[in-house]
């Protein structure tokens, strides 16, 4: 029958509630009692899984889909001891608690947050493999093998063997397309799991993918929440890495990690076979045509690297120089030039302001409005608690963080964001009054959720000042409103008639879906197969429902078997990355990886 959690008087502890919780959830899933279970979770509630339950990335909502969820994956997951990690605490009457447990083939964390009608939302996530963990502390390699062998290669000796025969008398079983943050921090989980893998990279270093942009580029993101991996930054690093400071660090990285890595690579076509469930994939090596034949291949091509590069008529009768933003190469060349940037987003403003420091006569082209949120007020009121030194100082670490944010299901993610930018709304009062006079429009998002729901319903939308709004409220960054209607030999022309002379023609017209690069090399029937990447489903601008409950394709299995996506921000990288490392490993021992909740395709591009 259906059983829901008991009453307790004020007087009981977060402690008892939270291990009476515990204690029926447990009875019930040995039982196999799913209504039991089910019953235990508020009518509004949330589960999300992050691969220990569902072999994928999925959240299910209210007791219904909590009954579902267990119907299809309880006998093959077989949970138990589940316990609390440290004292919950209470707050506003919600009781929160962070969670250990293990299943048939894993160990995972997870955390509860507990109101008197029961669960309101649940995270669990798979955190290693049982008989597969990864060679840490107490379990890590030796590096010598101690006594007298005859004929003993050195370390350095049985990498370059390593790395002379992957590839060619040894096929990797994963290829990962795309040597940035992510390819490399998703090689460096691989590398630790034992499975076989290659990271390839177009470009001649790893790094060159920040090496090579722009050079004012820096991040805009704090160093406490752009860590990798294993290895940390060190607790000098500045707080907004310069991308050459990023780059060094990423090359430095993949070597010290043992990264396998392929540069001046260029993957030029791949295609699967149904019958033996392996890819194809034909690689351009520095001049030398490589065939793969990998079993799973993982897109890591950055979630921003397929450029949107805008069609208007007369841009071939346009005799000044004109690119995208991801080829623009800094300002140096433009002193004393007439530029119009077209777009509002951050690379929009990073390259006005660079432009503007070495004297360049920058118009800013606004097509659509833009979320603007300075730097300091982020890191202050949205990032803070999570990622600073107050955080750290108060026992917060980096795994931790990664898991208070993951708990938070997308569906209520805003509701927890909205007063965030209201306060952030009023303690910049004065430059948004400011902003909002020199033309800018402005918004705070669909539903005043501001910044991080834009990124992660669309990806775009958006710009963290660091001090080139301010040029735009002064002026110093010229500002017109809206859409280019074509471009003339000496300039462009908007919609309205107004025509911008230009010497230079920036196009930060941002990018498309990774999905795209699928279109590029295994073809358009794939592309469509497998479908949009990125959103959430949430109805909003750019962000088309129905509602997923997760990032589209993102991370998790995809409709074409064998084919996965990888990207994000730096956080992203380093969190999701383990989760799409524990799933390739599964396959690659031969772990049953039953799938629940298979995403469908609903937008193609």
């Amino acid at each position: 029958m259906t059983q829901t959690i008991d009453r307790e008087a004020p007087s009981r502890s977060p402690q008892a509630r939270v291990d009476d919780w515990l204690r029926q959830f447990e009875s019930a899933l040995a039982a196999r009692d799913v209504a039991a279970a089910a019953g235990l979770f508020a009518v509004d509630s949330f589960w999300r899984d992050l691969v220990a339950f569902t072999w994928n990335l999925k959240t299910v909502e209210g007791r219904e889909g909590v009954a579902d969820l267990l119907s299809a994956c309880l006998d093959g997951t077989d949970p138990s001891g589940f316990r609390t990690t440290e004292t919950p605490t209470e707050a506003d009457g919600v009781t929160e608690a962070w969670l250990e447990f293990e299943t048939a083939t894993g160990r995972g964390k997870g955390h509860l947050r507990l109101t008197d009608e029961g669960a309101w939302t649940l995270l669990t996530s798979l955190r290693e493999l049982k008989g597969f963990e990864e060679p840490q502390r107490e379990r890590r390699p030796k590096g010598v093998h101690h006594g007298a062998i005859e004929g003993r290669r050195s370390w350095a000796e049985e990498r370059e063997l390593e790395t002379k025969e992957l590839g060619r008398d040894r096929q990797p079983y994963v290829v990962v397309i795309g040597g940035g943050q992510g390819g490399i921090a998703l090689g460096a989980r691989l590398r630790q799991l034992g499975v076989p893998a290659l990271v390839l990279e177009r470009h001649d270093r790893p790094g060159d993918s920040w090496r090579k942009r722009y050079k004012s580029l820096c991040l805009h993101d704090p160093v406490w929440y752009d860590h990798l991996p294993y290895l940390p930054f060190p607790e000098n690093w500045p707080v907004f890495a310069p991308k050459d400071k990023i780059a060094d660090w990423l090359e430095m990285y993949t070597r010290v990690m043992d990264v396998p890595y392929w540069t001046r690579s260029e993957v030029k076509s791949a295609s699967y076979d149904e019958n033996t469930a392996q890819w194809t994939v034909t690689v351009d090596r520095d001049g030398e045509t490589v065939v793969l034949t990998p079993k799973q291949l993982v897109f890591a091509t950055g979630m921003s690297g397929k450029p949107n590069i805008p069609s208007f008529p007369g841009m071939d009768d346009f005799e000044g120089e004109q690119h995208h933003s991801s080829q623009h190469p800094g300002p140096d060349a433009y002193t004393g030039k007439k530029v119009v940037v077209v777009g509002s987003n951050n690379s929009a403003h990073d390259i006005c302001a660079a432009l503007w420091e070495h004297d360049a006569d920058v118009t800013m082209v606004q097509r659509s409005s833009t979320h603007i949120v300075k730097s300091d007020s982020l890191m202050e009121f949205g990032l803070g608690d999570l990622y600073s030194e107050r955080a750290v100082a108060a026992g917060m670490t980096t795994d931790k963080a990664d898991m208070v944010f993951a708990s938070l299901p997308y569906r209520i993610m805003h509701q927890f964001q909205i007063p965030v930018y209201a306060k952030i709304k009023e303690h910049d009062a004065d430059f948004y009054e400011r902003l909002e006079k020199a033309g800018f429009r402005h918004d705070w998002g669909d539903d005043e959720s501001g910044l991080f729901m834009k990124y992660l319903r669309r990806g775009s939308g958006y710009y963290i000042d660091v001090g080139a709004a301010e040029l735009v409220a002064d002026g110093k960054i010229k500002l017109v409103q809206g859409q280019v209607d074509h471009l003339v030999a000496d300039g462009v022309v908007l919609a309205d008639g107004t025509k911008l002379e230009a010497d230079l023609v920036v196009y930060a017209t941002g990018y498309g879906s990774m999905n795209g690069w699928v279109a590029d090399l295994a073809g358009q029937e794939m592309a469509d197969r497998v479908g949009k990447c990125w959103g959430l489903g949430s109805a909003t601008t750019k962000d088309p429902g129905p509602w997923e409950g997760e990032q589209r394709n993102m991370w998790k299995p995809t409709q074409q078997p064998g084919l996965w996506f990888h990207g994000g921000n730096l956080h992203q990288s380093r969190h999701y990355s383990l989760y799409l490392a524990l799933q390739l490993k599964a396959r690659y021992e031969g772990v049953p990886t039953e799938v629940y909740g298979l995403q469908e395709v609903h937008h193609l591009s």
